[in-house]
């Protein structure tokens, strides 16, 4: 196994098990994290929105599979099932996990899913009649900025 692949293992085992310090640890001080939600986090930022996802959550469950890394990249896709704290709607996401790695750490980390799927089961009827515009999508990208923001300004 390529020690690249090793480090996707090693991050999705640690999310399974709710640790984030190990997931944190996994990225350099540069890296960057991109997803339908959280957009253009810094190195900080992204350990931070772990952490608080983690803590947040009481019935997260992740399952992963489909990983392959090489020297300078790696995918895989992983599932996520949980209740979305802001509505108390169970979610189920399916998301395609890109990264780049330099000196065996996470340098770039890109998740990708589908919003308009995700905002129906987070949101409910607002998700499914609007989750599809930008009027949703920038919505709860404010909403979840504003929170990382207080959680970083908490520690």
């Amino acid at each position: 196994m390529h020690p690249n692949e090793e480090v996707i293992h090693k991050f999705y085992k640690a999310f399974q098990a709710k640790d984030f310090k190990t997931m944190q640890s996994l990225y350099r001080d540069d890296a960057s994290f991109n997803d339908p939600v959280f957009q253009n986090l810094s190195a900080p930022e992204v350990r931070a929105m772990w952490e608080m996802l983690i803590s947040a959550s009481t019935d997260l469950k992740i399952e992963y599979g489909s990983v392959s890394a090489d020297d300078r990249v790696g995918k895989c896709m992983w599932q996520a099932w949980y209740t979305f704290t802001t509505t108390g709607r169970r979610v189920h996401n399916v998301i395609y996990a890109n990264f780049a790695f330099r000196d065996g750490k996470i340098l770039s980390h890109i998740d990708k899913f589908d919003f308009w799927r995700w905002s129906k089961m987070a949101l409910g009827t607002p998700g499914l009649l609007l989750g599809w515009t930008p009027i949703i999508r920038n919505k709860v990208r404010n909403t979840a900025r504003k929170r990382l923001q207080k959680f970083m300004g908490a520690e």
